[in-house]
């Protein structure tokens, strides 16, 4: 445990910030997943909502410096590489 009142008061910051990145975090990862679910569902619509959701979150996680840009931009490129698929492919 710190001892120094600015220690403390450090552990008190950064206990803010964590819970306030987790916010940030559990977002666009629930957006990624459920863009996911609807690819494995064949659910194009759907994938496409969410997917557009999570880039918007991505975007916004960028801006606060929760994740860095080239994290967002692959990640933004492989979902939306899966989307792209699902549209193009034909249904059966």
């Amino acid at each position: 445990m710190p001892i120094k009142e600015s220690a403390k008061k450090y552990v008190r910051v950064t206990q803010g910030k964590t819970e306030v990145n987790k916010k940030i975090k559990g977002v666009f990862r629930s957006a990624i997943k459920k863009a996911t679910e609807a690819i494995a569902k064949d659910d194009v619509k759907t994938a496409q909502e969410w997917a557009k959701k999570a880039f918007q979150s991505l975007d916004k996680a960028t801006k606060k410096n929760v994740i860095s840009k080239n994290t967002a931009a692959r990640k933004k490129s492989r979902l939306n590489k899966k989307v792209k698929t699902l549209a193009t492919t034909p249904k059966k």
